[in-house]
């Protein structure tokens, strides 16, 4: 068997799905994650490490050639901070191909977030180490979450502008076939199947959990705003994924946690 190809947040909502790709491809993942080893790995590694200070992170990359980073630093500041740390470990450990995900948008849409990942973008560009960047769109559980915040109130507001949700299970699966092949860089961006406005995937959303709510559209104001407008956060032209956002509710119910009881109808 092949070497198994590190997977930093392995265990995350996108990391998870690219774990069980490479198992379905019949490689094997190192699966990295702050938390101590699960019970439960279905003949995976696992490696305990922390992006943040880079403990244990040589001992997670010893023997390996090929990283797919799929943490976050859930800030435009620690994102950066994350890629620089991984970079140097990377470089150190002679790795030949470090897998990068990023966001479409990420040098139009002008969000703190996107910042930090455009700078590791930069900061991957630069290490030394070989390396792949794919952009994708929005994914469907960020959206379904902030549907799920303005469904709380009586009139369900929504920004003024559309969204391309794509599913973890299509950039998993394109993540595990660039990390398999040889780096090439930044590559073409991915998105959703399907660009649409905003009020229209927020009734989508309705309908699949059964609520009644008036949807308002909502201006957002400034650069962002227009940079949302004009489609910054979009890849029309590249709309790969398949698995379309009413495809995505009819598999995920409501998650834990979440329960609606008692609110207006």
């Amino acid at each position: 068997m092949s070497e198994p190809i590190l997977v930093t947040g392995g265990t995350g909502a996108l990391g998870r799905v690219v774990v069980a790709r490479l198992a379905e491809h019949g490689r094997l993942a190192r699966v990295m994650s702050r938390r101590p080893e699960p019970a439960d790995l279905y003949g995976h590694e696992w490696a305990t490490a922390d992006l943040d200070t880079g403990a244990g992170l040589d001992e997670a990359l010893t023997g390996l050639d090929v990283v797919i980073h799929c943490a976050t630093g859930m800030n435009g500041k620690k994102e950066a901070a994350q890629a620089t740390t991984l970079a140097d470990a990377a470089r150190r450990a002679g790795c030949r191909h470090l897998v990068y995900v990023s966001i479409v948008g990420v040098d139009r849409v002008p969000l703190g977030y996107y910042r930090g990942k455009l700078a590791a973008e930069e900061i991957f560009a630069r290490s030394g180490v070989p390396y792949t960047i794919l952009r994708a769109t929005q994914f469907h559980d960020l959206v379904r979450l902030m549907f799920a915040g303005a469904a709380k109130l009586p009139v369900m507001p929504v920004p003024g502008c559309s969204f391309q949700p794509v599913d973890v299970r299509d950039v998993a699966g394109r993540l595990v076939a660039l990390a398999t092949g040889d780096p090439v860089g930044r590559v073409l961006e991915m998105g959703g199947p399907q660009a649409r406005p905003a009020r229209e995937l927020a009734r989508a959303y309705l309908r699949a959990t059964g609520r009644r709510r008036p949807v308002a559209a909502v201006r957002v104001p400034g650069r962002l705003g227009r940079a949302l407008r004009q489609g910054g956060n979009l890849a029309p032209e590249h709309a790969d994924g398949v698995i379309t956002f009413e495809d995505y509710l009819a598999a995920h119910p409501e998650p834990a946690g979440m329960s609606y009881r008692g609110s207006r109808r």
